[in-house]
């Protein structure tokens, strides 16, 4: 979560240079419901130890309203199609999400 709430803080950045538009607030869905209550969640515990600076960094960023956490279910997490190896049903259904398209399909 760290490392995608800092790829949004650089892009948000970036939209705001450009002068694109005004973006307020944006979401940063995950699928692990551990990992949103110890990013919102106050009180760091022994297991949570090695992943404080990661943890403050995102509160940071949700405490001032940069970026909303929002849980998702792992049937549609859409970033799958990015990282596993799918088979053609789920495959279908992602990128009619995403609204891709096969260049090779026939007319």
């Amino acid at each position: 979560m760290a490392s995608a709430a800092c790829e949004l803080v650089w892009l948000k950045q970036l939209l705001q240079e450009l002068q694109f538009g005004d973006i307020t607030q944006m979401r940063l869905v995950c699928d692990n419901q551990t990992a949103l209550h110890i990013s919102s969640n106050h009180v760091f515990h022994e297991r949570t130890k090695h992943i404080e600076i990661d943890c403050h960094f995102v509160r940071e960023k949700v405490m001032t309203g940069d970026i909303k956490t929002e849980f998702v279910n792992s049937s549609g997490q859409l970033a799958d199609i990015f990282m596993k190896s799918l088979r053609g049903p789920r495959i279908d259904y992602i990128c009619n999400k995403l609204g891709t398209y096969d260049l090779y399909a026939p007319a």
